[in-house]
């Protein structure tokens, strides 16, 4: 027996996986058979993804092994990225890119009669993002592999993540996003490390052995944090790093007294309720019951994680926490997990004994919080009888760190009490609330907006104050997305010319691309270039044609706009200008006509009725302009349902035109933006977020500028008149005549009323008036441009030229050289 627990443990005994594509075929057809006891061929997909990813999973293993060991050995820095949202997409082809497996995973699949495409289909998007927030974390944790920075990521396993989205009569449904119910292959369940997080209760002093008054939390609810780790694989560098996501469940099955006594409904209660947290992402939190779920899932993130930190810590040094500061930074994503400014505080005070002046030079030497937006009703705040009912504990702690601080604030600022009221944690008024983006503020030692302007508006305006207390604190870091998912993998025919044109350093040096500059002037390249580009728009409107039943012509202008449907993004100009195109037609105004297919996506949250509206008026649009023979092939346009990740790989290479028209000084970066721009199309958009740094790196006349300012913006509240706007543009009346008149509701009468009284008010915030003959301009600008394809394939070419500042892998090494300082670490894996 001693001898096979040996043999068992040494597994350097076990031999290597192979790599061949016979070794694939091997892999795949053992998985098939002894994995999922299929015994013989059928016509189901999944058990054939499923052999495939188990064989592709298999290749990870040892190097994530040899990571974890290489991390552990070493004992340098590490960094951990908490955030609630992940949106991952599928793992499957960035696993196989990653690995360099794709030719011999194409080849192995074709030997056993197998299409690539269908395999890859089968697999469901990890759907536990809402947006660009989930997706750049992903994209993230991706970079930090490639780059062998030290980097764990932590975020929640919802059993169902964002809604799926079907259009019905032109209207949001929502239905359920059971990603999981298949199952998962690509996770690890890790019930050894399984933490217990406590809610409820109350808080007692007593002394302890060394006569210390010290407080403990007690007569809690406890509910357990059971980790499913995913591996994250950098680009064919052996390093894979992980992904920690955390799924609650009950400390007890049931209550076995209350079973026996005939209550079984009673008996499971605890279990329902603790698996509740993490069943959902982000549950709405417009009723009381949806606060509070939001808010056990931000304190179930925040604690699992950090015990399962400290958790290593104590294995490897013990109590002694003197070094803790030098070798651990905890990265906050957005405001949603900054309770753990105050849950490391009180694990360190109550579970360890630290006083709290050590605690908080540990604590505040370890936290950096990342801003993801302008928008001050986006910015979490808590009512203080809810956090003191779930966390009477980290309320106590809060309450002293306020203190504590406002006797800085009123020592730098005497007699300022107005200031103070401005910057304290507590905010006063009929209902208390805790600002936990003030307490990020002040528990950090690095805040960081994600866009130069966002950094600039944060210092300014949102967070003035606090930058006038400690100016050092504040940097930017501009948001990325990584090449290898956003161009590698994604947009095959490009990728494959541009390697074969400057080679392949570019898939992880982005800066690469500029050797293409010379190339924009090369009319074989340039024609090789727009077969690439039709190729992508074919794929694209092969895929719009089965799921909206609308015919898009790959010659066309492909113009998109897809992202969370939102005001401020302000879909609704985009459709503005849509019925103005409309208008246009009908009254023959088509000379020199660029035929134009226009593609919006998106997903409204549940209870958000203006944005539902919206979805509503671009699909009654649609409609009328889709049958009407007058239009033609001049202009198409979709509303594109369910809106994911996986989409997101066929828009992106096939999109000509870029559409970022968010109101000016509110879209805090933008990634979207990005992914476009890699690919080739050119973005039409205001001065917001990341676009001003994109028109920095591409040049004024390959981007098609419109609309105010931030400052202008802003200078126009208060005398906004956009009546008059409309009454003095001979176009712009025309388009509120056909919307107000019912033209695109006859059968549904004042549908749309909301909308254009929306419009008309002097009050909009997102003066969608005031820009709204700007845009018209900018968008002639791009139909004329487009018609000239010389040029537009020229001005594609220098688009994905000056694309490399925008790769994650460069927001990474901005965020390790002044935030994290961590040493990378080569894998063991060859």
């Amino acid at each position: 027996m001693t001898k096979e627990i040996k043999e068992i443990r040494d597994i350097r005994d076990v031999p290597p996986v192979g790599k061949t594509s016979d070794d694939l075929v091997n892999g795949i057809q053992r998985h098939y058979l002894r994995t999922f006891g299929q015994h013989k061929p059928n016509n189901s997909v999944d058990y054939k993804y499923k052999a495939l990813a188990c064989t592709i999973r298999d290749r990870l293993m040892e190097c994530w092994k040899n990571t974890k060991e290489a991390h552990e050995e070493q004992d340098k820095k590490r960094a951990y990225y908490l955030s609630l949202e992940f949106l991952m997409g599928r793992a499957l082809g960035n696993a196989v890119l990653n690995l360099g497996l794709d030719e011999q995973t194409e080849e192995a699949l074709h030997k056993l009669g197998l299409d690539v495409e269908e395999i890859i289909d089968q697999e469901s998007d990890a759907g536990l993002g809402n947006g660009g927030l989930g997706r750049l974390a992903a994209c993230f944790v991706d970079s930090c592999a490639t780059l062998q920075l030290p980097v764990v990521g932590y975020g929640i396993r919802y059993e169902y993540g964002m809604f799926r989205q079907q259009i019905v009569d032109g209207n949001q449904v929502e239905e359920p996003d059971h990603w999981l119910r298949n199952g998962n292959i690509w996770e690890l369940e890790r019930p050894e490390h399984t933490q217990c997080v406590h809610f409820g209760g109350r808080s007692e002093s007593y002394h302890d052995a060394k006569g210390t008054l010290r407080t403990r939390w007690v007569d809690t609810e406890d509910v357990l944090a059971v980790p499913y780790d995913t591996p994250i694989p950098g680009y064919k560098n052996g390093t894979v790093n992980t992904l920690r996501l955390w799924k609650s469940a009950a400390t007890d099955e049931f209550n076995l007294g209350e079973f026996n006594a005939g209550s079984y409904p009673e008996s499971v209660a605890s279990k329902n309720e603790a698996e509740h947290i993490s069943m959902v992402l982000y549950p709405n939190d417009a009723s009381e019951n949806g606060k509070e779920l939001r808010l056990r899932q931000q304190y179930f993130l925040a604690s699992a994680s950090i015990k399962d930190v400290l958790r290593q810590w104590v294995e490897v040094h013990g109590n002694d926490f003197s070094e803790f500061a030098e070798k651990n930074v905890f990265q906050l994503n957005d405001t949603h997990p900054t309770v753990s400014v105050a849950e490391l505080m009180r694990i360190l005070m109550d579970d360890y004994a630290l006083e709290w002046d050590a605690a908080w030079a540990i604590t505040s030497q370890t936290m950096a919080y990342t801003n993801h937006t302008l928008l001050p009703e986006a910015l979490e705040r808590w009512p203080v009888y809810l956090f003191g009912r779930l966390l009477p504990r980290l309320l106590e702690i809060i309450y002293e760190i306020n203190a504590r601080f406002l006797s800085e604030v009123a020592n730098r600022w005497p007699g300022d009490v107005e200031r103070q009221s401005r910057m304290s944690i507590i905010e006063e008024g009929p209902v208390q609330q805790v600002r936990m983006a003030y307490l990020a503020l002040v528990g950090s030692f690095s805040v960081n907006g994600v866009a130069q302007l966002h950094s600039d508006l944060l210092v300014e305006g949102l967070f003035a104050d606090f930058y006038a207390m400690w100016p050092e604190k504040f940097n930017n870091k501009t948001n990325g997305v990584t090449q290898r998912r956003w161009m590698a993998w994604c947009n095959k025919p490009m990728s494959e010319l541009i390697t074969d044109t400057i080679g392949g350093d570019w898939v992880t040096d982005l800066g690469e691309l500029r050797k293409l500059v010379p190339y924009a002037d090369d009319a074989e390249f340039r024609k090789q270039w727009a077969a690439c580009k039709h190729q992508n728009k074919e794929r694209l409107a092969a895929i719009v044609e089965a799921e909206c039943g609308v015919t898009f012509n790959p010659d066309a202008m492909f113009d998109i706009q897809v992202k969370r449907i939102h005001e401020y993004k302000r879909q609704l100009l985009n459709v503005l200008h849509v019925i103005h195109l409309y208008d246009r037609i009908k009254r023959g105004d088509t000379d020199n006509w660029t035929p134009r297919c226009v593609l919006i996506g998106g997903k409204a949250a549940p209870g958000y009725y203006i944005a539902k509206q919206i979805i509503k008026l671009v699909n009654n649009v649609a409609e009328v302009v889709n049958n009407d023979p007058e239009v033609g092939d001049k202009l198409k346009v979709v509303f594109f349902p369910n809106y994911r990740v996986s989409a997101m790989e066929v828009i992106a290479p096939a999109a000509d035109l870029s559409e970022q028209i968010s109101t000016a000084g509110k879209e805090a970066s933008g990634t979207g933006n990005m992914k476009f721009m890699m690919n080739g199309a050119m973005t039409i958009g205001t001065l917001d977020g990341a676009n001003i740094e994109i028109r920095e790196e591409v040049g004024d006349e390959n981007f098609f500028l419109f609309g105010l300012t931030a400052e202008e913006v802003e200078a126009t509240r208060g005398h906004y008149n956009p009546d008059a706007i409309i009454a003095d543009d001979a176009d712009f009346s025309r388009v509120m005549e056909l919307l107000e008149c019912g033209h695109f509701s006859q059968f549904e009468p004042g549908l749309f009323s909301a909308i254009f009284h929306a419009i008309r008010s002097p009050h909009d915030p997102w003066l969608v008036a005031a820009d709204f003959r700007a845009y018209v301009d900018a968008q002639q600008l791009a139909a004329e441009a487009f018609l000239d394809q010389n040029r537009w394939q020229k001005m594609s070419v220098l688009n994905t030229a000056y694309s490399g500042k925008f790769s994650t892998d460069r927001t990474m090494q901005d965020y390790n050289r002044d935030i994290w300082k961590l040493t990378p670490i080569p894998s063991k894996c060859s």
